[in-house]
């Protein structure tokens, strides 16, 4: 039985992927990648990346509105240009890549994402009360552009985004508040780059936005069932998950 050309058990599996968004947006961090292998195993590698992103926009829409008061603009207009900027060196190598590498890429992406994550940990496991990286243009550059270039290849910023935000020492509800709003002016930035590539478009639309209800449920859940929910456990369940995805991915 198919829906929209896809079969029950892809849209289950989409829907799960989707799901995975909405808490990531909603308060538990690194869920959201995951996603982003359910999505290549459904759609394919280069398509889910159109498919996935009006998605995370129905997320950040919901993590805006639920963190409205608690953005700290200078830090979103400070990663933005640098971040645009990567965006638009990734729409020129996604012409260059071909589909057929396109999954190596994002497995690849995916594990160094993982790598940058427990990295900053393990920078910062001695840094409680102070800043653990330099707040220079190049350090900014550098995370931005970098960042810049996940998200429009494999809509994987999250861990980029998370490394200078933690470093600069967001308290946690402006950490939220400024990485909801960041993503969400950044995959807005998106929308007509990916749609010029022919990765969103009017079939993808339609499937996107019934997938993109799922995801701002689970964003609007979030905040309710994170409490009930062991954070380290849950972490490293998440991150194991994506280490085997970017690995299958890969290979």
């Amino acid at each position: 039985m198919e829906f929209l050309g896809i079969s029950m058990g892809d849209w289950l599996f989409a829907a799960l992927g989707a799901a995975m968004i909405g808490l990531a947006k909603g308060g538990l961090p690194g869920a959201g990648n995951v996603s982003i292998w359910i999505f290549a195993e459904v759609f394919g590698a280069k398509e889910s990346v159109g498919y996935l992103l009006p998605v995370l926009l129905c997320g950040d829409t919901v993590a805006i509105i639920i963190y409205r008061r608690n953005a700290d603009w200078g830090h979103v207009w400070r990663l933005f240009p640098p971040m645009a900027v990567g965006v638009l060196l990734g729409w020129q190598l996604f012409h260059i890549i071909p589909a057929n590498e396109f999954r190596i890429v994002m497995g690849f992406l995916l594990l160094l994402m993982t790598g940058l994550h427990f990295g900053r940990k393990w920078m910062m496991r001695n840094h409680e009360g102070e800043d653990s990286v330099p707040h220079t243009k190049w350090f900014i550059w550098t995370t931005g552009v970098g960042g810049g270039l996940a998200t429009m290849l494999a809509n994987a910023a999250g861990p980029v985004a998370a490394f200078y935000l933690m470093a600069v020492r967001l308290p946690k509800f402006a950490f939220i508040g400024t990485s909801a709003w960041l993503f969400f002016l950044i995959n807005f930035f998106k929308i007509p780059l990916q749609a010029q590539l022919g990765n969103v478009n009017v079939t993808s639309i339609r499937v996107s936005l019934l997938l993109g209800a799922v995801a701002a449920v689970a964003c609007l859940i979030a905040p309710r069932i994170v409490k009930y929910i062991p954070q380290r456990q849950f972490e490293w369940l998440v991150w194991a998950v994506i280490v085997f995805a970017g690995i299958r991915l890969i290979f």
